[in-house]
């Protein structure tokens, strides 16, 4: 998807009454693929993965660690998982540690190939992957977010704890 799909979708999801799930949020459903996201990448990776969900008070679901040693340039991969519309960030070790995927790959941090393999997961799995170069700009949406962070973005709404 292009940016501007992408801040279409994250416009459409925005339910200022909903911060911390969407209105039809399905548990159920939210962790059978979010455990079908983790087989797949151990499966790819050719390694178990560590993981976390059932965020509480966080729009975050989840998120898997693809260890370092199982990469080519030996970084951990870090997939977030959001509650809104299967939407996914992929981060070189953390969320933050570098200014989006292009950025450690230019750095030489991540190899585009692991990159490649797990994008090809989301999308394989109906997660649409948003680049954190793009939820890191400010929130642009009908949300008040300023209690839960002092320059809200679109990872504050979609990723952070509410």
């Amino acid at each position: 998807m292009s940016e501007t799909e992408l801040l279409a979708l994250l416009r459409e999801l925005d339910d200022p009454e909903r911060l911390e799930q969407p209105r039809h949020y399905d548990p159920a459903a939210t962790r059978l693929a979010f455990g079908g996201l983790v087989r797949r990448l151990e499966a790819d990776f050719g390694a178990p993965c560590d993981f976390e969900r059932d965020t509480q008070d966080s729009s975050e679901y989840g998120r898997v660690h693809v260890p370092a040693e199982a990469t080519i340039r030996g970084t951990r991969i870090v997939i977030c998982v959001s509650k809104f519309g299967s939407l996914a960030e992929v981060c070189a070790d953390n969320p933050g540690a570098y200014l989006g995927t292009d950025e450690a790959c230019a750095e030489g941090v991540l190899d585009p190939a692991d990159l490649a393999t797990v994008e090809r997961a989301l999308a394989e799995l109906g997660y649409v992957s948003v680049p954190e170069e793009l939820l890191e700009t400010d929130y642009e949406g009908p949300s008040d977010l300023g209690f839960f962070a002092a320059r809200p973005t679109w990872w504050t709404r979609f990723f952070g704890f509410m």
